[in-house]
């Protein structure tokens, strides 16, 4: 009896030692991924963000100088501040920033002076725990909760302990308590927003405050002893006595004052010590990475993958606070006024539309449902549907691609909003120019629907945008067709077809064209800029997401559209610069990545590997899919190839990895790839669970021999994201050989418009 029970034991040891390692995977996950990016050229372009998932704040420690948007590079070696922080790319600024910054030995409120130096030695970068120690012995920690943070500074015994409150580029203001050990505060820096807009913070310490004052950074004036300060870059300092640790917890509301004390009482109250919100945020981190649990992969794999799906749940943010009861309300940065209910901000939509809202769609349903409500409730406090929030509407880059989240929604089952208000306000979005940026409204909206296309030189990226706003018209199209309202698919049928106008069959691309009919002289596909947008026609010929069959029809048959894209990985990687004027670093990163014209570090060409599915020939996306994440990604700091982007070229990759990708956002269809790992588990919201299993997989065994979907034979070169939710086991055989037979008939075949010819 006593063997059995020592037996049992050590097996119980040994399934909590496996449980525990297989739960623990915030340990995959390298925040500084990407973060060796400079204007040139960029590895991801992100910052070592510390926080929880989508959450209101973040956490980054800042090399750059405040208003840069390079906020942390990696190749710099002094720290002057840690910063909550918000931006979703260097390319865009910052808002609600304000930093705090520890030193010894003797005030400095400069920030070019303050500046200490570090070494990555010393730095370790989680989502739930940053650190570094300085090389003066003074270090940070950070440990995230939604809407604060939980921050400990250690300086070295016996030194002098400041501590900075650095009020960033515009009005703040900060009141000290020194009693109470707190200071309060607000800043208002960022740009397009309404009045009254001001981000509430607190920040209480743990020791007492020996000496404080006011400063602003304009001209780095201190006023000693002064409890209040309201101006231009107001900030403050305190002084501890010397030697101490000082636990510090922040917390922040849009709302107000009152809400921010509630938001740091109800999250970080109750933590005693630092440790305390580091295991609660690894507890969020962990749960939130085990929607997908994979095995069989090398642990560089995994670190890729957990890094990557880290990224991909960061954007958008929540907007929303919880008041005293509990309930959502939010301030709105469209109107101006407080709001029940929830509200999303920090993307944009040109990226993201693809992959990284798709993969919302499976990962977090229910938080995607509030999203999709959110929209609508955008669009009646500004007039417009957001195109890119940040956190007010900007209207950058081209496309309405709010109708492609709500469309893409409900083909797959989330309905939380009146499709025919998304339809009435997608009719308005589509035929009205809005005061903001070119993607707000339509630019150009008036020639596109009596031409057909987006006439060019009038307009700038004209056949970029005729391209996707046809695809937009599909999504306005297809939701009209689900929710059988004829008046609108009747509007949009038409349109959804516009690509065809700008498609040249003397040349085989799609090219500018003029209002008279007369396409753009001197045509080179290698030339950049002009009619398309941060690319070339070799990029722009794909972006026909809702009908691949109509493109090879175009094309006259599958063998020409099968070439051409063998064509993007086999042409050299020759760039003309074309109206851009000089090399872009979206330019610089095709050529690093030495794959002809594939330039997967933006966003036109990344469905584009998935496309042989639709030409007979689906083993080579299994290939081209694997070869470009084995090639372009990893956990580093150079990790990827060009912009992160909101969560979009991460997204890319998690989806990859599980081996299919949304190329037709709007369809409840998954385009087949070639999954990463042996074993994938995906956990849904509902309970159940989808498992990929390819037990030969292997860096070379990346082809599909043949496939059962719940034990019967299963063909198809793409996956319904109903067979997904409903759980199941996809089996896949893999090989290091081709199956040139497997998937060729056309019901095999993914969703297009039209039949091939």
């Amino acid at each position: 009896m006593k063997l059995k029970f020592v037996a049992f034991f050590i097996s119980l040891q040994a399934w909590i030692s496996v449980f525990a390692q297989q739960t623990d995977l915030v340990k995959y996950v390298n925040t500084l991924q990407g973060t060796n990016s400079k204007h040139e050229l960029t590895r991801g372009n992100t910052y070592p963000t510390t926080a929880l998932p989508f959450a209101m704040h973040t956490w980054t420690p800042q090399t750059g100088r405040n208003g840069d948007g390079w906020k942390y590079q990696y190749f710099k070696d002094k720290i002057r501040g840690f910063q909550q922080a918000h931006q979703c790319s260097s390319w865009s600024r910052d808002y609600a920033v304000f930093s705090l910054m520890p030193m010894t030995d003797r005030l400095v409120v400069n920030e070019n002076e303050r500046e200490a130096k570090f070494s990555h030695s010393n730095e370790i970068a989680k989502p739930n725990y940053y650190k570094v120690q300085f090389d003066n012995q003074i270090s940070t920690e950070i440990s995230p909760s939604e809407r604060g943070a939980h921050l400990r500074f250690s300086y070295p015994a016996g030194q002098k302990s400041f501590l900075v409150l650095d009020g960033y580029t515009g009005l703040s203001g900060v009141k000290i308590y020194p009693k109470e050990n707190k200071i309060t505060g607000f800043v208002n820096n960022g740009e397009g927003f309404k009045e009254g807009f001001k981000n509430f913070f607190v920040i209480r310490f743990d020791q007492p405050i020996k000496a404080y004052g006011t400063w602003e950074n304009r001209n780095n004036t201190i006023k000693e002893n002064e409890t209040e300060a309201e101006g231009l870059g107001t900030g403050a300092y305190i002084q501890f006595k010397d030697g101490v640790v000082v636990q510090t917890k922040v917390a922040s509301s849009y709302i107000s004052m009152e809400q921010a004390e509630l938001n740091l009482s109800r999250e970080l109250g109750a933590d005693k010590s630092l440790e305390v919100t580091k295991a609660k945020a690894a507890g969020v981190w962990n749960k939130s990475l085990s929607k997908v649990m994979v095995e069989g992969g090398s642990e560089a794999d995994k670190a890729t993958f957990y890094s990557c799906f880290f990224r991909a749940s960061i954007f958008s943010r929540k907007f929303y606070e919880l008041d005293a009861k509990g309930q959502p309300y939010y301030f709105s940065p469209y109107d101006g006024k407080v709001h029940p209910g929830y509200m999303f901000t920090d993307t944009g939509f040109w990226d993201t539309f693809r992959a990284q809202f798709p993969l919302n769609t499976l990962m977090h349903p229910e938080m995607h449902g509030r999203y999709m409500q959110a929209l609508l409730d955008a669009y009646k406090q500004c007039g417009w549907l957001p195109s890119w929030s940040f956190p007010s509407e900007a209207g950058s880059m081209i496309g309405n691609h709010a109708i492609s989240l709500l469309a893409d929604a409900w083909a797959k089952g989330i309905r939380t909003f009146d499709p025919k208000e998304v339809l009435a306000a997608y009719l308005h979005e589509a035929t009205n120019k809005g005061p903001w940026g070119p993607a707000n409204g339509r630019d150009g909206w008036k020639e596109y629907f009596e031409l057909g296309y987006v006439p060019y030189p009038k307009f700038r990226e004209a056949t970029a945008k005729t391209l996707e706003y046809a695809y937009d018209d599909y999504c306005a199209w297809t939701l009209a067709k689900m929710t059988g309202n004829d008046f609108y698919a009747g509007i949009f049928e038409r349109q959804m077809y516009n690509y065809k106008n700008v498609y040249d069959p003397s040349t085989k691309f799609m090219r500018g064209k003029n209002a008279e009919g007369q396409w753009t002289p001197k045509f080179d596909p290698f030339e950049w800029g002009g009619p398309y947008t941060e690319g070339n026609a070799w990029h722009y010929q794909w972006s026909v997401f809702q009908d691949i069959n109509g493109l090879i029809n175009l094309m006259e048959g599958q063998q020409n559209f099968t070439a051409k894209l063998d064509s993007v990985f086999s042409e050299p990687n020759t760039v003309n610069v074309g109206t851009y004027g000089g090399m872009i670093h979206e330019m610089t990163e095709m050529v690093m990545a030495n794959m002809g014209q594939y330039a997967h570090g933006n966003q036109p060409i990344q469905h584009m590997v998935y496309l042989y599915n639709y030409g007979g020939q689906p083993w080579k996306s299994q290939f081209h899919a694997r070869n470009v994440m084995s090639k372009l990604y990893d956990a580093t700091e150079n990790g990827y190839p060009g912009d992160e982007d909101q969560g979009q070229t991460s997204s890319w990759y998690v989806l990859s990895a599980l081996g299919f990708y949304s190329v037709t956002p709007g369809t409840d269809q998954y385009v087949m790839g070639s999954p990463v790992f042996k074993k994938t588990t995906i956990n849904l919201e509902n309970g159940k669970k989808f498992i990929i299993e390819a037990p030969a997989n292997s860096a070379k065994n990346v082809y599909i021999k043949s496939a059962t979907l719940n034990g019967k034979p299963y063909t198809a070169n793409f996956i319904r994201h109903s067979d997904i939710v409903n759980g199941g086991v996809l089996k896949l055989e893999m090989s290091d050989q081709p199956e040139l037979s497997r998937g060729l008939a056309e019901a095999d075949k993914p969703f297009s418009l039209s039949s091939a010819k």
